[in-house]
C-alpha cells in the first residue's frame, strides 16, 4: 500500500481529495489528510475507508516529521511560504513532493540536491500556474515540431462566476483567498515585452492598461497584466520571442471600478489606521477623501470617481460603502484588511452558486513563410460551492500528477515544472475526460 500525505484541506483541496479517494482502491493507496480542523477533514473524507483524518500543526517540524517519514508521497497545499521547509524535510527523508505553488528561490536552490537524491519535487501543477504551463507547452512543442517560429504568446486566466451565478454588479465573488484578490498586482511593476519593446506598468496604472478578450459562448472579458511575464520566456523555451504577456481576466467594467480603490489608497497594506475598530464603511472611505465640509461623502466619492472616468456609482453603493449603521470592527487594521472585510461580506458564494475558470492562450507564429494565429480557450464551471471550478482545476492536475509519480511514469528528477511531454500529455489527456477541455481556433492571417 502506498501512503499519500496531504498537508492542508482547504477550498482548493476538495476536488483533490475526492479524486485521490476515487482511485485509492484501484491503486492501493491510503490517503492521510491533515488540517487544523479535524471536522473539515472528516467532512471531506466522508468516511471513506481509504482516508484517514489527522489534526496536528503541519507548520511545526517536530509534529509533521513522523507523518512525513511514513509517507510515500507528500502533497503540500499549505500557504506557499511554508513549502521550502516541508521540502527540506522531504529531501532529508527521501520523499517525493508535490506543490501547486510557484517555485520560490529557496525551492530552486534545492534542485541539485533533489536531483542527486533521485527525487521528484513537482511544483506549479495547479491551474495558474499549472494547466497554463501544460496547455501552452503542448501548442509550443507542436508548432516547433512543424518547423514554425513563434513570434507572440499572450496568456490570460481568471476565476469568475458562472453566468447563472453572476448576480452582483461587480460580476465577481470570492472563489479563492480574498486577501490575494485585494492585493492583486501589488509587490512590483508589471513587466512584459511587446514586439521587441520592453514595457513596464506600475501598480497605479495596472487597472488602466487593459486587453479585451472574447470567449465564444461566454462573452467579453478584460485582462490586466500580471507582475512578471518576462520570466516565462525561459520556462517555455521562448527566450527570443518578440511578444510575451500574461494577464488576469475579469468581467467588463470591473477593473475601472477597482482602480478607484487603488487610486484612493484603499488597497494599501502598509500601515494600520488609527482607531480602526471603530470605523464604519462610511468613515473608512471618508478617511481617504479630502476634507470638504460642504460636500457629503457620496459627493466626494462621486467627484473622485469622475476624475478617474467612472460615472456609475451603483457598484460602490451596492457594497454598502456609505453605510454608517455598523462598525467594521477590526483592530489595528490596514486599509486593505478593512476593504477585504467589506468585500468578503458582499462577494460571498451562495449555496447554489457555481464559479467559472476561464483560460485563453493566443499564439502568433510563422510557418512556411505564412503568419498563423492560434487561440486556445478553456472554460470550466464549478459543480457547487465545494467542488468549484477553482478546486477542480487545481485539484485534478495535482491528483493526476500524484498518480504518475506513484506509478513511476515520470523519469526526470529534481525541482520540476510540468513542461515536458511525459508530464503534460497524460495530465491533459485525463483532464479532458474530467471536463477540462481546450478548444483551439487556428487560422492563417
Amino acid at each position: 500500500m502506498k501512503r499519500i500525505l496531504l498537508l492542508g484541506a482547504g477550498l482548493s483541496a476538495s476536488t483533490l481529495i475526492k479524486y485521490l479517494l476515487h482511485h485509492a482502491e484501484e491503486h492501493n493507496w491510503q490517503l492521510r489528510v491533515v488540517d487544523q480542523s479535524l471536522d473539515l477533514v472528516k467532512s471531506k473524507l466522508a468516511g471513506h475507508p481509504r482516508g484517514e483524518a489527522l489534526s496536528f500543526n503541519a507548520l511545526d517540524r517536530n509534529e509533521r516529521w513522523e507523518e512525513l517519514k511514513q509517507a510515500d508521497l507528500v502533497i503540500s497545499m499549505l500557504p506557499a511560504r511554508f513549502h521550502p521547509e516541508v521540502a527540506k524535510d522531504c529531501l532529508e527523508l527521501k520523499k517525493n513532493l508535490i506543490t501547486p505553488s510557484y517555485v520560490s528561490p529557496e525551492m530552486k536552490e534545492l534542485s541539485a540536491q533533489v536531483r542527486d537524491a533521485g527525487l521528484i519535487f513537482m511544483n506549479e501543477i495547479g491551474v495558474d500556474p499549472g494547466i497554463d504551463h501544460m496547455s501552452a507547452m503542448r501548442i509550443i512543442d507542436s508548432i516547433k515540431a512543424q518547423g514554425g517560429t513563434i513570434s507572440g504568446f499572450k496568456s490570460y486566466c481568471g476565476g469568475l462566476m458562472a453566468p447563472e451565478s453572476d448576480t452582483n454588479p461587480w460580476n465577481y465573488k470570492f472563489t479563492w483567498n480574498p486577501r490575494n484578490v485585494v492585493l492583486a498586482a501589488q509587490g512590483g511593476t508589471a513587466r512584459y515585452i511587446d514586439r521587441h519593446q520592453y514595457k513596464y506598468i506600475p501598480y497605479t496604472q495596472v487597472f488602466n492598461r487593459l486587453d479585451m478578450i472574447s470567449v465564444d459562448g461566454y462573452g467579453d472579458f478584460e485582462g490586466y497584466a500580471n507582475r512578471d511575464s518576462l520570466s516565462y520566456r525561459a520556462i517555455y523555451g521562448l527566450e527570443d520571442i518578440p511578444t510575451m504577456y500574461r494577464g488576469t481576466l475579469r468581467r467588463m467594467g470591473f477593473c475601472q471600478a477597482w482602480n478607484v480603490f487603488v487610486q484612493l489608497g484603499l488597497t494599501d497594506d502598509g500601515f494600520a489606521l488609527q482607531d480602526s475598530e471603530n470605523l464604519t464603511p462610511r468613515t473608512f472611505v471618508n478617511a481617504f477623501l479630502p476634507f470638504e465640509e460642504s460636500l457629503s461623502v457620496e459627493e466626494k466619492w462621486a467627484n473622485a470617481c469622475e476624475q478617474l472616468g467612472v460615472t456609475d456609482m451603483h457598484k460602490f453603493e451596492w457594497l454598502g460603502l456609505f453605510d454608517s449603521s455598523e462598525k467594521i470592527g477590526l483592530k489595528n487594521a490596514t486599509a486593505a484588511q478593512i476593504l477585504e472585510k467589506i468585500l468578503v461580506d458582499k462577494w460571498v458564494l451562495e449555496p447554489e452558486d457555481k464559479d467559472m475558470l476561464v483560460m485563453v492562450h493566443q499564439f502568433t507564429y510563422l510557418l512556411d513563410g505564412k503568419p498563423h494565429f492560434i487561440e486556445s480557450s478553456m472554460v470550466n464551471l464549478g459543480d457547487d460551492p465545494v467542488h468549484t471550478a477553482m478546486s477542480k482545476t487545481v485539484g485534478y492536475p495535482v491528483g493526476i500528477c500524484a498518480k504518475l509519480i506513484l506509478e513511476g511514469r515520470i523519469s526526470e528528477r529534481g525541482v520540476l515544472l510540468p513542461t515536458k511531454p511525459e508530464i503534460y500529455n497524460p495530465i491533459l489527456e485525463e483532464l479532458e475526460t474530467l471536463g477540462v477541455v481546450f478548444h483551439e481556433l487556428e487560422k492563417v492571417v
